[in-house]
């Protein structure tokens, strides 16, 4: 009876708000709309841009490859420019040869990068004009992957010149402390590294220092720990080098190679995880053909 009265006295709130015209909400602007609509498009245009410019498949025409081998201010420019010089070499493009001269200039560019990338690029034509002696220059650049990928090339020309260096590649990188200092971060062994990868950082006395890894592939051994206080040459890591450079080594070693590779070749025979078959069978292969030449006459 006390309850209904209550409820009998107090008009229900959900009836006066029903009797109410609902309330209007102000809706977006046009000029809101377009500005919604621009940076959404935005956000999905600028990555698409980025990879464009950067994906080096990208077609260029003749005029876009010569401004490219002179962009200095892009180094990537010119390796996109070489890559496509070297497709067209491949496939035998006589009008290729009128950027030759950039070749060989592009040798002793001061970019590892650039470098590298052609050293590839004049091992795509073994009659080149100065390809040659450009290459053999490049087996005493500063570095690795630049002396690699120019003996690699060499052998193309039937030149075992770059030998050593071939067999440098199988070898695992070590990497040293380049001021003494006190280890702050550090990776960890076996973890995948791309070629400039951090793999620790050094406190010195005026700045911290970052230790990366000159090659791509996985790091085998860290002999420095955080915490560690270490010289400058102090050996802080060892870096595996990746199955492509390995596999590219072994194939060119099955040309050139003798027996004092062997024992290089070997670790790569074994049945690990860390090994992949196409390369495991390689190497078998490698060591098969330096066994018959060194059987065959002399």
């Amino acid at each position: 009876m006390y309850i209904s009265s209550l409820v009998s006295a107090n008009p229900s709130p959900s009836n006066d708000i029903s009797a109410e015209s609902p309330a209007k909400r102000p809706g977006m602007s046009t000029r809101n709309r377009i500005l919604f609509f621009v940076t959404g498009w935005l956000l999905v245009l600028m990555p698409f841009l980025f990879w464009w410019n950067t994906w080096f498949g990208r077609h260029l025409s003749d005029k876009q490859v010569t401004e490219y081998l002179q962009d200095d201010r892009h180094p990537r420019h010119i390796q996109h420019a070489l890559i496509q010089m070297g497709e067209r070499m491949s496939r035998h493009d006589p009008t290729v040869t009128r950027w030759y001269p950039d070749l060989v200039r592009l040798a002793t560019h001061p970019v590892e990068e650039v470098r590298n990338t052609d050293a590839w690029g004049l091992g795509q034509d073994t009659s080149g004009p100065g390809f040659h002696e450009a290459l053999l220059k490049m087996l005493a650049d500063t570095s690795p992957l630049v002396r690699g990928n120019a003996a690699l090339s060499l052998v193309l020309f039937g030149d075992p010149s770059g030998r050593p260096q071939i067999v440098a590649l199988l070898q695992p990188a070590t990497i040293t402390a380049p001021n003494s200092g006190r280890i702050v971060d550090a990776d960890k062994a076996g973890t995948a590294i791309h070629k400039g990868g951090l793999i620790a950082k050094l406190q010195t006395e005026q700045q911290t220092v970052e230790i990366r890894s000159p090659i791509s592939g996985r790091i085998r051994s860290l002999f420095a720990q955080t915490g560690q206080t270490v010289s400058a040459g102090t050996e802080v890591a060892s870096v595996d080098p990746s199955s492509d450079q390995v596999y590219e080594a072994l194939r060119a070693l099955y040309l050139i190679g003798r027996p004092d590779d062997l024992p290089a070749i070997a670790q790569y025979e074994r049945e690990l995880p860390e090994v992949p078959d196409h390369v495991r069978q390689q190497a078998l292969l490698t060591e098969k053909a330096i066994r018959a030449r060194a059987s065959g006459p002399s």
